[in-house]
């Protein structure tokens, strides 16, 4: 293969890959936006959503360390502190000490979290996956899931070899 077909090549694949990125950042754009509007006149945010989501899973009934959540949410503890503060006013998360260490602090949903999640929001929620997977097999969304959790693994990767040293 000559250098002009091995560029034309790396270039063939560049171009699909910004494609497939572009789609990424344009479904990750859309997603937040169609599931704001989906839970808009309950004034929960996606952000809020996926905290409250989180939350709201089998074995997390007792509360999650902030640390945690925010590994779990792949976000910024800055990020998590705002999200945390407004469902706390709005009372549906609470922070209850650690029964593993006092100096600990955990959040949980509240009896109300609890409740809006398993009916207004679940209700709604299920219908915006509904829409937004349309056509979608249960293969399709198998393998959906499979290469998306491909990219996440290269992409966490990406994240710790981009560490600094200090940072370790």
């Amino acid at each position: 293969m000559s250098e002009n077909e091995q560029i034309l090549k790396q270039t063939e694949v560049d171009d699909l890959a910004n494609r497939l990125f572009f789609r990424l950042y344009q479904s990750a754009n859309l997603m937040h936006k169609c599931g704001t509007k989906a839970l808009e006149d309950m004034h929960i945010t996606t952000q809020q959503w996926a905290v409250i989501g989180a939350l709201a899973r089998k074995g997390s009934e007792a509360g999650i360390a902030v640390g945690e959540l925010t590994r779990f949410l792949m976000v910024s503890r800055q990020n998590l502190t705002g999200v945390l503060a407004r469902l706390e006013r709005d009372g549906l998360i609470e922070r209850t000490v650690s029964p593993h260490d006092s100096r600990s602090r955990l959040i949980r949903l509240t009896s109300h979290g609890r409740g809006l999640w398993r009916t207004d929001m679940s209700t709604r929620i299920s219908g915006f996956y509904e829409a937004a997977l349309m056509g979608f097999s249960t293969t399709d969304k198998i393998h959906l899931i499979h290469y998306l959790d491909k990219v996440l693994t290269n992409m966490r990767q990406l994240d710790v070899d981009q560490l600094e040293p200090a940072d370790l």
